[in-house]
């Protein structure tokens, strides 16, 4: 487990070191699950949120863009369901004073089960070698098996306890298992505790006047409550769906493991409206259509799993996540949800106005159900990042560290570098720089042997260095350098913006989906 941990404190460290993340308000110390996205950060996330954007909305003529506001009016979030159920159940111990979620305390118990499991796996597979039949192993071994029936009575248990709301049971349940705090060893704990996830602020001049207000929790409401508007103003049909980017805000008890679970966030999120009773086929569409596109950005098919949803919100008829093998294991990345038509008919519900879509084709009005794909751009671009961050062994047995971005995400396409700081060189550098510049981010760099240059750009994740040398003096030529093979390759002056753009513009790489 140390070496996960080792790379992932590597992976929030070279995030610093090279201008990606920072602890928000660092000088004073910082705040708890709070991060800014430095130079080379902001640049990767506005790519990674534009290259959902093509595929999502300008790739697609039935999907349109919108952008609401943070705030809403606060009948939106009863509507919604997010005053009365948006809670976590929240546990104290009382020698530590330490606050965890309980379900979150089960769920690691149950992982230690699980990790029983692997080593039994392992074990196996050492002793039976190429004879190991893994699935056979799993479904006869009996220690197994028992390790299986306990993880899954347990969570099954912890599911119908959160379901009914019985917090008794589940603190029960904690103290059966003999769960101790991770911190201190101690199992004295306090109650379980429902918490409201939700910040509220609020809006007006004087204290006794102010109407109370929350930050968004989430973006899909400013799309539900635009449903007609969209749908008017653009001539909609259905199948349709609206797409938005943008912050939401979640006041997280347990904020941890980097930016994977902060309390400001962005999300990229689509809600597709259809006709009632089509929704199975569009979601099995979606789940692949998602799919896709993650595999488009080549970083590995063996990386995500789906995973679906054995208990489901209360209103969403299926659900599932695409998990990725983020450093500290499989995780959520992106949630697809049939979510019905909840949203629409309790916000017709709670507003008194209808929401319906005239069907000229049915010649009747009804309640469109949603398909809606969800994914959060922090942890796409913890995904992004932390799968590209490798340590290599070269041949001559140095290594080097390389930020290997799919080179479309990448923050800076190319770095120029005058092999010396005279005879003309860094002239023709800087007006090579000024060309490629209205089309890429150009990074310009003259310091030290160009040998520590490429060092510097391979671990910035810069895809492409061009080398100015005296042989461009006589005959136009500049050295290309891969970052990911490393490889030289003499070109033409002239070439070396459509070399680049080949290799990085999100037309070539959106083709594969």
């Amino acid at each position: 487990m140390a070496n996960q941990e080792d790379i992932f404190k590597k992976v929030i460290s070279h995030a610093k070191e090279y201008g990606y993340v920072f602890q928000s308000s660092e000088i004073y110390d910082g705040l708890s699950a709070v991060y800014d996205y430095g130079q080379n950060g902001a640049e990767l996330k506005k790519n990674i949120r534009e290259y959902w954007w093509k595929a999502m909305v300008q790739l697609n003529e039935n999907i349109v863009g919108i952008d609401a506001a943070i705030f809403m009016h606060p009948t939106t979030w009863k509507a919604s369901g997010h005053v009365d159920a948006f809670n976590d159940p929240l546990i104290d111990n009382k020698d530590s004073k330490k606050r965890y979620r309980a379900d979150v305390l089960v769920e690691d118990h149950v992982a230690k089960i699980e990790a029983k499991i692997e080593k039994e796996i392992k074990k196996a597979a050492k002793r039976f070698g190429d004879s190991f039949d893994k699935e056979q192993f799993l479904s006869t071994n009996q220690r197994v098996l028992d390790y299986q029936a306990k993880a899954d009575a347990i969570l099954k248990r912890m599911g119908k306890s959160l379901e009914n709301e019985d917090l008794t049971d589940v603190k029960a349940l904690i103290e059966e298992l003999e769960i101790a705090c991770p911190l201190s060893g101690s199992k004295n704990w306090t109650d379980v505790k429902q918490f409201n996830l939700m910040f509220g602020t609020k809006l007006g001049a004087s204290a006794d006047t102010a109407t109370d207000l929350y930050l968004r929790p989430e973006t899909a409401q400013g799309i539900f409550v635009n449903f007609l508007n969209v749908q008017k103003t653009g001539r909609m049909k259905i199948p349709f769906g609206i797409a938005q980017t943008g912050k939401a805000f979640r006041n997280e008890i347990v904020a941890r493991q980097f930016i994977f679970r902060m309390r400001e966030f962005e999300q990229m999120e689509m809600q597709y409206f259809i006709k009632p009773g089509t929704q199975k086929e569009w979601y099995e569409t979606w789940k692949e259509k998602r799919m896709q596109w993650h595999l488009s950005l080549g970083m590995g098919a063996d990386n995500y799993r789906f995973h679906d949803h054995e208990k489901l919100a209360h209103y969403a008829d299926a659900a599932a996540d695409i998990e990725f093998r983020f450093p500290f294991g499989f995780k959520e990345l992106e949630g697809i949800h049939s979510r019905t038509d909840f949203d629409l008919a309790n916000h017709e519900k709670y507003s008194g106005k209808k929401l319906q879509y005239f069907d000229p084709e049915e010649n009747k009005s009804y309640v469109p159900y949603v398909l809606e794909t969800s994914i959060g751009l922090d942890r796409m671009f913890l995904a992004v990042f932390s799968n590209s961050l490798q340590d290599e062994e070269l041949e001559n047995g140095s290594t080097r560290t390389v930020l290997k971005l799919p080179a479309v995400l990448a923050p800076n396409k190319v770095a120029v570098l005058p092999l010396l700081k005279r005879d003309g060189l860094p002239e023709i550098a800087e007006k090579l720089v000024d060309e490629l510049k209205w089309d890429f981010n150009v990074d310009y760099d003259e310091k030290d042997a160009v040998g520590r240059r490429y060092r510097r750009q391979d671990a910035a994740g810069t895809p492409f260095c061009v080398t100015i040398d005296h042989q461009t003096l006589e005959d136009d030529t500049v050295t290309i350098r891969h970052r990911d093979t490393m490889e030289q390759k003499r070109v033409k002056l002239a070439e070396v913006k459509e070399i680049i753009h080949k290799e990085v513009d999100m037309r070539y790489w959106l083709q594969k989906l």
